[in-house]
């Protein structure tokens, strides 16, 4: 598989997400809740869209009691939350191909946003399956190999027996990619061995773009940075190969 460069791109502003961590935990907390009541259940084993939330979850060092917690006030009557998913598509500077996945209590207000984004930064928004045809829905683990030194044939190896379909190494990180519905179970198996940078269903791009102009690249900085510092914004895929 080609190179997933979206772990990379969050390398380079690490310091920022790691400010905002609540943000983060918030936005989790919020998916839970909806794969919850979406899901029909509040336990992993019988709802696949939780267990890959929830191993998101861990992944992002949310605290086991916030998960306990979150789940429960999702099967509690007196919950309010009352967001849906939603998700829109359209094209950043140069035609990447943009994927932005909400949770919104208010259609009007997310859509009108995120054509903002769009239009503000050089792109547009288009039509829902615009440019979904152009990435594979796939679980998808990153390993820490910065410090660790991990022998890459141990680790492949543990990653397939566990499940997963592919391995890709990549110096500082290892990438597993996995079935959407695997991913909960091979990130349990291989979180006891390894430490887990990120651990989610993702929408990988099939290509990627590479942007040479200087404008393009700060407008389209700029408009992924809009679009997670928005509170309604989950996750934002796309196919820009930055760096």
């Amino acid at each position: 598989m080609s190179g997933h460069s979206k772990w990379h791109n969050i390398q380079k502003t690490k310091g920022a997400q790691d400010a905002k961590r609540a943000q983060a935990f918030t936005k989790i907390a919020r998916e839970m809740i909806v794969a919850v009541k979406e899901g029909g259940s509040g336990d992993p084993a019988n709802n696949s869209r939780l267990a890959a939330v929830v191993a998101k979850a861990k992944a992002a060092n949310m605290p086991n009691d916030n998960i306990k917690r979150t789940i429960e006030k999702a099967l509690g009557s007196g919950s309010t939350e009352n967001s849906e998913s939603v998700t829109y598509e359209g094209y950043g500077p140069a035609g990447v191909a943009v994927i932005v996945d909400a949770m919104t209590d208010n259609r009007k207000r997310t859509a009108s946003d995120v054509r903002h984004y769009f239009d503000k930064y050089g792109g547009n928004m288009g039509a829902a399956g615009c440019v979904s045809w152009s990435f594979d829905r796939k679980g998808v683990i990153v390993i820490d190999n910065e410090d660790e030194d991990l022998n890459e044939d141990e680790v492949m190896e543990a990653a397939l027996d566990a499940g997963a379909e592919d391995f890709e190494p990549d110096g500082a990180i290892f990438t597993v990619y996995t079935q959407p519905d695997d991913v909960a179970a091979v990130s349990e198996a291989l979180s006891g061995k390894y430490r887990l940078l990120s651990a989610q269903v993702e929408m990988v791009p099939q290509n990627y773009i590479t942007l040479t102009d200087e404008g393009d690249i700060k407008n389209m900085s700029k408009m992924l940075e809009m679009f997670e510092d928005n509170d309604d914004v989950q996750n934002v895929w796309h196919n820009w190969e930055n760096g």
